[in-house]
């Protein structure tokens, strides 16, 4: 700049372009680093997930409200069996059904794949 004139209405308005340009492209490579770091978090969860995730049980029992009695026999998937239900295998479910008198989710029929007809 020359330092004899005074700086015009269009020199002011470049040199603001100039700083909002710098501005800018720092913003922006801070939220490529942000990009990158998320991106880096998401493929390390990716790779540690199928090695904590636990298959589904076959069986559940859901416990009632005070965690004690057995309210019903669910299949595994089953959608209704919610919180209060534990995991038990084949032998469990069907002594359940069978000797314990504990009743059959009639959304998922554990009976029937069990192959218990009452």
């Amino acid at each position: 700049m020359n330092e004899d004139r005074p700086l015009t209405r269009l020199d002011m308005l470049r040199f603001a372009r100039r700083v909002v340009e710098h501005q800018a492209a720092r913003q922006l490579a801070l939220m490529d680093r942000w990009i990158a770091d998320e991106e880096r978090r998401e493929a390390a969860g990716r790779k540690r997930r199928p090695a904590t995730r636990q298959a589904a049980a076959q069986w559940a029992v859901e416990r009632g409200l005070n965690g004690r009695s057995a309210v019903y026999v669910h299949a595994g998937a089953c959608s209704a069996a919610g919180g209060r239900a534990k995991d038990v295998d084949r032998e469990q479910a069907v002594r359940a059904l069978t000797e314990e008198g504990v009743p059959a989710c009639p959304l998922c029929r554990p009976d029937t794949a069990l192959g218990i007809l009452e």
